[in-house]
């Protein structure tokens, strides 16, 4: 059995690539331009980089597990802190209480399913580098580089690192065994994995800040990885075309099924007919109760928000703080900015309910996680490129 590998970054142009064919227990590495690629291997995988694979946990309902798309999607859209349309999310397993989902940007991986089926490769996997990554039970994985790098915490778990020298760990690793503490979970020891040369860490130094054993087990790359190693996050198949006979023959299935989407599409108006009767029901409801409470108010555009803002008042005239001052907000700010180094928060503004948080250049996975953790705390967070955060009081 043959197979080839595709080191894939999503966020480049697929005009040439790195690879390695592996048949036989011998190994042929390559780079080059797509249509030098190997042909007739009987496995092809896209490794995508670790730092491109958002792997997070959500509770799903039990069939919603098999499921892609969009609905897993929406499982993880405070996690990612983007639109569910821009991500592909895909179910790995189970780990402890949760579910442990992998998050990848679509639009890159339809940038390489368009260049390889231009080539001829149109039956792959995917695979994330992270989880290429050996690991031994109750202790973590690291590759590094000398700057960055990506550790394994778990068979379905991971993140990427950066941030850290040779005498000093990455900042979020040591967040992260913070939490694992928390959770119970903290690993017996860490082995660690050098992917460029003459980058070991000092493992006293290391050690010493972590409070963690560590171990070098040698260099490491994502060629060197066994065949059955990893998890296959997607997986594209060959598409079939049908012959005109077979088509023709299929014609009167076709009326049938166009018949009954014609039903279900006439119940599906009147279904939003009944929906929207209810929405009117339910708002005019929440007018009546809002003019009951505040008689004096002259018009009612939104029943919600002016209940939201006249509770606001009186908690105020009675000398009482609300969710949207400044004080509970800062305080939930607060613990959601905790993985900030120092220095990190430069500016904070406040307005009417609304805080706006400029930060230094950060990592998108780190802002990714920062906003999750502020929507834990009841806020709503909208971000601006890499730097602004807003947040308001739901």
């Amino acid at each position: 059995m043959s197979l080839l590998r595709i080191y894939a970054p999503l966020g480049d142009a697929p005009l040439h690539c790195e690879w390695v064919l592996i048949e036989a227990r011998q190994s042929v590495q390559g780079e080059g331009g797509l249509a030098d690629l190997p042909r007739g291997a009987d496995r092809v995988q896209l490794v995508i980089p670790a730092a491109q694979v958002l792997i997070t946990r959500a509770k799903l309902p039990q069939g919603a597990r098999r499921r892609a798309g969009s609905v897993l999607a929406f499982a993880v859209e405070e996690a990612t802190a983007a639109e569910p349309d821009a991500n592909q999310v895909s179910w790995l397993g189970t780990t402890e209480d949760a579910d442990a989902l992998a998050v990848l940007d679509k639009q890159g991986l339809r940038r390489w399913r368009d260049a390889l089926e231009g080539v001829g490769l149109r039956a792959y996997e995917v695979h994330s580098e992270m989880l290429l990554l050996p690991r031994s039970t109750g202790e973590w994985s690291l590759a590094w580089d000398g700057g960055e790098g990506f550790v394994r915490t778990g068979e379905f778990e991971g993140a990427a690192t950066g941030g850290g020298d040779q005498a000093s760990p990455p900042l979020s690793l040591r967040m992260m065994l913070e939490e694992a503490q928390l959770r119970g979970a903290r690993p017996d020891a860490i082995a660690v994995y050098v992917t460029a040369p003459g980058v070991a860490p000092d493992l006293a130094a290391w050690q010493r800040d972590l409070g963690i054993p560590l171990h070098v087990l040698g260099a490491w790359d994502w060629r060197q990885a066994p065949e059955q190693a990893g998890i296959s996050l997607a997986q594209e198949r060959r598409r079939w075309r049908i012959a005109p006979a077979a088509l023709a023959s299929l014609r009167p299935a076709a009326w049938i099924a166009g018949a009954a989407l014609a039903i279900h599409g006439a119940a599906l108006v009147a279904d939003w007919m009944l929906l929207g009767g209810e929405q009117r029901a339910v708002r005019a409801q929440m007018e009546t109760r809002f003019r009951r409470a505040f008689p004096d108010a002259v018009a009612v555009v939104d029943p919600a928000l002016q209940m939201r803002r006249q509770l606001a008042a009186a908690r105020h005239r009675a000398g009482l703080p609300d969710g949207g001052d400044f004080a509970p907000m800062i305080e939930k700010v607060t613990i959601g900015l905790k993985e900030l180094p120092a220095g990190g928060l430069r500016t904070v503004s406040y307005e009417s309910g609304r805080m706006t948080l400029e930060l230094a250049a950060t990592e998108e996975a780190v802002l990714r996680r920062i906003a999750a953790r502020l929507v834990q705390t009841g806020l709503i967070v909208d971000i601006t490129g890499t730097k602004l955060i807003t947040v308001r009081a739901l």
